[in-house]
């Protein structure tokens, strides 16, 4: 059972990711790149998946923030929200993103559903196309596939941004939590 899982999880995430368009990707890139300070959200795992994104983009020295946070700043006009949600119904995500919008903030979202409310609510959406059928209830339950391959997508993005930022990983290890 097992094996049979993880080669069904590999290839379906696989195969999301790869759904992703070019155009999505550059254009989250570069709105990555450009954006004076990022905000980041996602409700429960897909919460989770954002938090791991958001510090890598701080250990690349980008001005980060995870909405929900204590500390976490108002937004403005000149910032980047990027939300997750696999239904793209999740209302806390779509709150966030019509609040985010009324402010001016450009607002991108992840999905698996390109006609959600989030979808609608948002200035862009990366769509990954996530199969659903009887196989994905056994072998990847919920989310599973969708969770798994926006964390693949944000991982295969850090390169290009280090690339672009002319950041090594001894520069990001600088940025690494140190606990003592």
């Amino acid at each position: 059972m097992y094996r049979k899982s993880l080669d069904f999880i590999q290839k379906e995430i696989s195969d999301a990711v790869s759904s992703i368009s070019e155009e999505s990707q550059d254009r989250f890139l570069d709105l990555l790149l450009k954006k004076k300070t990022i905000f980041i959200y996602g409700s429960g795992r897909s919460g989770l998946v954002g938090k791991f994104f958001a510090v890598r983009l701080v250990q690349l020295g980008l001005d980060v923030h995870f909405v929900g946070d204590m500390t976490t700043p108002i937004i403005s006009k000149d910032d980047l929200a990027v939300l997750v949600s696999n239904t793209g119904e999740t209302m806390s995500a779509v709150q966030t993103a019509n609040i985010a919008r009324r402010i001016g903030c450009h607002v991108i979202c992840l999905t698996s559903s390109p006609t959600s409310k989030l979808a609608h609510a948002s200035n862009d959406v990366i769509f990954l196309n996530v199969r659903k059928n009887s196989d994905t209830k056994e072998y990847a339950p919920l989310g599973t596939i969708f969770e798994d391959a926006v964390v693949m997508f944000f991982d295969s993005i850090v390169p290009c941004l280090m690339k672009k930022l002319d950041c090594t990983e001894d520069c990001m290890r600088k940025r690494h939590a140190i606990w003592v």
